[in-house]
């Protein structure tokens, strides 16, 4: 940067709405390009943005701390953002009713083998205790998963990383996987995006359409809650494994 161009810049970075500004130029320049590329996987606007915001941040040479003191509004929305997801599945409460059992199952199987399948990989490459430790929440939804990561004895900030990975991850991959695999219904799509990818897999999902949003926000909810209560009962197990 020029210096008449860094002087702007240490200005502007004293007003805590900055942070928030970028983050929603950043997002809503990334959903253009999405729409631009039809909705392409990879186009995810989430992984843009992010992308965007870490190269603006390190050109600047601008701490987090500085971001995050504007940015934080859109991190208190995630709480009520979550309970608004309850809305669309209300409309579903029929056939979830129908389907509990398969459900319940599918919860169960989901959540544990994902954290079984995050240490059993981390444990392949050699990965210290603490890092297998932030690992095995990585599939739950980010206030969760730092919580469970701290109980346990993980790194919050590392785990705060591997979630978002993840869910970028999910919500590109998740297309090609039911493809390959001949999935076709909506409910199923959305509960294993929901498990896998939590809240960026969800709001994936609701790009496809309501039924699927809806089953993948039942299934962020519920694996958060099924990893918060087991987690820390297998913990000694999985590091023994």
């Amino acid at each position: 940067m020029t210096p008449r161009l860094s002087e702007i810049w240490v200005y502007l970075a004293t007003s805590p709405l900055l942070g928030l500004t970028l983050t929603l130029l950043a997002y809503q320049g990334a959903t253009w390009v999405h729409q631009r590329c039809r909705g392409h996987p990879l186009a995810n606007p989430v992984l843009l943005a992010v992308a965007t915001l870490v190269a603006l941040l390190s050109l600047t040479d601008t701490p987090y701390r500085t971001y995050f003191d504007g940015a934080q509004f859109v991190h208190f929305l995630l709480g009520p953002a979550t309970v608004a997801l309850a809305i669309p599945l209300y409309a579903q409460f029929g056939r979830l009713k129908r389907l509990a059992l398969p459900l319940l199952v599918a919860l169960l199987v989901g959540s544990l083998s994902a954290a079984l399948s995050a240490v059993a990989i981390g444990s392949l490459f050699g990965a210290s205790r603490v890092t297998l430790l932030s690992l095995a929440p990585k599939s739950v939804t980010t206030p969760i998963a730092m919580g469970v990561a701290e109980r346990i004895g993980g790194l919050p900030s590392l785990t705060a990383v591997l979630v978002i990975i993840t869910g970028i991850v999910g919500a590109i991959g998740a297309r090609y996987v039911y493809r390959a695999l001949h999935i076709e219904d909506d409910a199923v799509h959305g509960f294993a995006m929901g498990i896998a990818a939590h809240g960026i897999g969800t709001a994936r999902a609701f790009q496809e359409n309501e039924q699927t949003g809806a089953f993948a926000a039942l299934a962020m909810g519920l694996n958060g809650l099924m990893t918060a209560l087991l987690l820390p009962l297998v913990t000694p197990w999985l590091l023994s494994w």
